[in-house]
């Protein structure tokens, strides 16, 4: 087991050492476009040992937090890392105590197919980067529509090669749809995205301007807006303004540091 910074080292996280499922820079993405305040209910479907919603309520103190992960060793480590309720369930038979509705819905969903690549030799790591069978995905996606309240919001951030398979269900659902592509650098295809819905909203779909991650492919460094949201707990726009409060004063970071 390692304990991981994230947020510039405002928030450390238990995860597993080697095996299993280690969250990075996709779940504070994730986070960092939930349009949270103070006091709203957040419902992380496949929390893994829970980092976007804490990293979602690092940012956004006196969120009510709820977690669904059926690993056991990953919901252990969820409940060790914070104060949300973690239910030990899988998210396609969720208990009927958690079929109620949540503010906000978030979820970062296997990324692959089923029978997409080779599979992991840890099972654990295999549950969470591939779906168990074919269609999951949408699966996913309906029940997170199914759970938010009224003027809230889904928000999920997957493979932009799935994006197919997510609007489908997210316009059937919920209005006011912005999707954010996520490129690792300038002019390159994004690989990820980060598609959000609001339940009642009757808004056209919005098709924003990529997320640039890194200034070049010859080295390791953020862009100014990446660096912003990775390590200083910055809003991700997902419409004409920020999601959230406004940022926090930069700090400086340690050694230690990891996101």
């Amino acid at each position: 087991m390692s304990l991981d910074a994230f947020l510039g080292g405002r928030l450390h996280l238990h995860q597993p050492d080697r095996g299993g499922f280690r969250s990075g820079s996709d779940a504070v993405l994730l986070a960092a476009a939930v349009p949270a305040r103070a006091g709203d209910s957040v419902l992380d479907l496949g929390c893994g040992t829970g980092a976007a919603m804490y990293c979602l309520a690092t940012r956004v103190p006196g969120l009510r937090l709820t977690g669904v992960e059926r690993d056991a060793e990953a919901a252990a480590l969820a409940r060790r890392n914070g104060a949300a309720e973690v239910v030990e369930a899988d998210i396609h038979d969720l208990p009927p105590d958690l079929r109620r509705q949540w503010s906000h819905v978030i979820a970062n969903p296997p990324y692959f197919p089923a029978g997409a690549g080779s599979p992991a030799t840890d099972a654990p790591r295999e549950a969470a980067l591939r779906e168990a069978r074919a269609g999951d995905l949408a699966r996913w996606v309906a029940v997170a529509c199914r759970r938010v309240a009224p003027k809230g919001t889904v928000t999920v951030i997957a493979r932009a090669d799935r994006l197919g398979e997510i609007l489908p269900v997210m316009q059937g659902a919920l209005g006011g749809l912005s999707i954010r592509p996520v490129a690792p650098f300038p002019e390159a295809p994004a690989g990820r995205v980060i598609v959000q819905g609001v339940l009642g909203a009757r808004t056209p779909l919005v098709l924003l301007a990529p997320l640039v991650l890194h200034s070049r492919p010859e080295d390791g460094a953020y862009t100014g807006e990446a660096e912003a949201i990775l390590r200083d707990m910055a809003a991700l726009r997902m419409r004409d303004r920020p999601s959230g409060p406004p940022v926090p004063k930069r700090r400086d970071r340690g050694a230690g540091d990891v996101l």
